[in-house]
C-alpha cells in the first residue's frame, strides 16, 4: 500500500477503537464516530489485498487484535464481517473467544463457518459443550454447513438431548455432513426419538443418503434409502426413498 492508503487505513483503525451504532460512549471522554463511512478504508484494504497473502495477513492480524480489546459490539461485528472474508487459522482464537458471547457469537461463528482452516472447525466443536440454547444450535448449524466429518462423533450424542431444538439441529447437521458415521448415528435414532426429533431425523436421513450417493458411497446410500422405504414411514418419505433407490440404480 502507498503512504496515503496506509495513512487512511491507520485513521480507520483508530476510528474503529471507538466506533459504535450510537448506543453510547465506549471509551471515557471520547465520543464514538457513528458514520460507517469512516471505516471505508478498511473495506477498501480488504478488497485491495485480495490475492496478496502478506497484505491479507497483516490486515487479519490488525482486525483480530480489535476483538481482544474493549471495542464496542458494533466495532467487533464489523471486524467479524471482514474476517469472514479473509480469516485464516491466525484469527481463529480471537473469534472462538466470542462464541459464548450472546451478542457476538453469531457473527463470530459466521466468520469461522467460512474459514477453511481445520482450526476453525475444531474451535466450533470444542465450544459445543460450553453452550446452550440458540448459541449451541447456531454452532451445530455451522458444523453442518461446513460438512465437517470430524464433528459427527460430537453431534451424535446430541440426537438424544433433552432440548428438542438441539436434537433436531444435530439431526439436520448430520444429514448435511452425510458420511457413513453420520448415517449410522441418524439410523440409530430413527425408532427411539420423540416424534418431533424423529421427523427431523427422517428428513436428515434422506439428505444424508443423497450426500452419500453424490460422494460415491452407493452401498451406504442404498441401505439408508431402504430403511426409509418400509411401511413404518409416511407415504411421502417412502416415495422419496424409492426415488433415491431408483437414482442409485441409475434409473
Amino acid at each position: 500500500m502507498n503512504e496515503i492508503d496506509k495513512g487512511a487505513l491507520d485513521k480507520a483503525f483508530e476510528a474503529l477503537e471507538t466506533f459504535d451504532w450510537g448506543t453510547g460512549i465506549t471509551i471515557p471522554d471520547k465520543k464514538p464516530p457513528e458514520d460507517k463511512a469512516v471505516l471505508a478504508p478498511i473495506d477498501n484494504a480488504v478488497i485491495a489485498a485480495h490475492g496478496d497473502r502478506a497484505a491479507e495477513k497483516a490486515l487479519e492480524a490488525r482486525l483480530a487484535a480489535v476483538l481482544k480489546t474493549g471495542a464496542s459490539r458494533a466495532a467487533k461485528d464489523f471486524v467479524c464481517r471482514k474476517l469472514k472474508m479473509i480469516g485464516t487459522a491466525e484469527s481463529v482464537p480471537a473469534l472462538a473467544a466470542l462464541l459464548p458471547d450472546k451478542d457476538l457469537s453469531h457473527m463470530a461463528r459466521f466468520a469461522l463457518e467460512s474459514n477453511s482452516a481445520p482450526e476453525a472447525a475444531a474451535a466450533l466443536r470444542e465450544v459445543l459443550p460450553k453452550l446452550s440454547g440458540g448459541l449451541k444450535i447456531g454452532v451445530i448449524g455451522s458444523l453442518g454447513k461446513r460438512r465437517d466429518a470430524a464433528s459427527a462423533p460430537a453431534l451424535a450424542p446430541l440426537l438424544a438431548d433433552g432440548d428438542g431444538a438441539i436434537a433436531c439441529a444435530a439431526a439436520t447437521a448430520l444429514g448435511m455432513i452425510g458420511t457413513p458415521e453420520a448415517a449410522a448415528a441418524l439410523g440409530g435414532c430413527l425408532h427411539k426419538a420423540p416424534e418431533r426429533v424423529k421427523a427431523a431425523a427422517v428428513d436428515a436421513c434422506l439428505n444424508c443418503a443423497e450426500r452419500l450417493l453424490a460422494d460415491g458411497n452407493k452401498a451406504a446410500a442404498v441401505a439408508m434409502y431402504k430403511s426409509l422405504s418400509g411401511e413404518g414411514h409416511p407415504k411421502h418419505v417412502r416415495l422419496a426413498a424409492t426415488r433415491g433407490l431408483l437414482s442409485a440404480a441409475g434409473k
